[in-house]
């Protein structure tokens, strides 16, 4: 067995038993600044609409840092960077070995998540995606050193075995979506952490979600894709499946999906 090898089966293992695996420096540090150079430029140009809406805090209210850098949706629809992060090779290895079959790309996402922000509360990714049969993947990359003071992820191993769980309602203080899964008894939410270039797989069904960002000055900027098996047969409409060679999948639609969070009302109390 070659390194190689070795290296997918200690990936595969390490997902199949805790529902999340770690791939350290899949990207370089120049492409991770390509990246957030692409985002910031991005950022400067102002709103897209259906994909990346700032907007002013109202007067009297606090001022929300989500409000000037909220998350980019679905950026790989317009953006060429984006497309072609979303399908890299190197994560199609990943995501093969992971599965066991050819992948599907589904979503792709960019958080900014300056100092101050909110998290979002732990949650299941499938809840959202709808995925039939099995559920979805994400390969979540660190964009910047990413820890617990400024609002890295946590997850919560041993519930990709779970069903989706019915969520509760989230502490609007800490979270910028409504949707809130605690951990089962029994069980612990154990933090991520990451450099630029790391690579963290995980299972749709996995709880995960992260706290504010309590840093002073620090980002924590991350680009997010799902992706499904090509014997996928229902996924929600929010979504539209990609090759990774780029070719459009048409699949039918799954009911209950929506994007991934439901965002509380701009005038909620945080």
């Amino acid at each position: 067995m070659t390194v190689t090898d070795m290296s997918r089966l200690r990936r595969f293992e390490e997902f199949e038993e805790n529902g999340f695996a770690i791939v350290r420096g899949l990207f370089t540090a120049a492409e991770i600044d390509e990246l957030c150079a692409e985002f910031a430029a991005l950022h400067a140009a102002g709103p897209v609409p259906g994909h990346f809406e700032p907007r002013a805090s109202k007067t009297g209210d606090p001022a929300d840092p989500l409000h000037a850098y909220p998350r980019v949706m679905q950026p790989h629809r317009i953006n060429a960077l984006s497309l072609r992060v979303l399908l890299d090779p190197r994560l199609r290895d990943v995501l093969e070995t992971l599965l066991g079959e050819e992948v599907l790309a589904a979503q792709s996402m960019f958080y900014f998540k300056p100092p101050g922000a909110r998290g979002q509360a732990l949650h299941q990714d499938n809840f959202y995606l709808r995925v039939e049969p099995g559920t979805c993947v994400a390969a979540w990359i660190a964009c910047e050193a990413i820890d617990r003071e400024n609002g890295g992820l946590e997850v919560v191993p041993g519930t990709h075995r779970m069903d989706l769980f019915c969520p509760e309602e989230a502490d609007p203080a800490l979270s910028f979506v409504r949707e809130y899964v605690p951990p089962p008894p029994g069980l612990t939410a154990v933090p991520v952490d990451m450099e630029p270039g790391d690579v963290l797989f995980f299972n749709g069904s996995l709880v995960h979600g992260s706290g504010p960002n309590r840093s002073a000055d620090r980002f924590r900027r991350s680009f997010i894709g799902h992706y499904v098996g090509a014997s996928t047969q229902q996924i929600g409409s929010w979504y539209r499946a990609l090759t990774m060679s780029g070719e459009p999948v048409a699949l039918p639609e799954s009911e209950g999906s929506g994007p991934c969070g439901t965002e509380f009302a701009a005038t909620a109390p945080h």
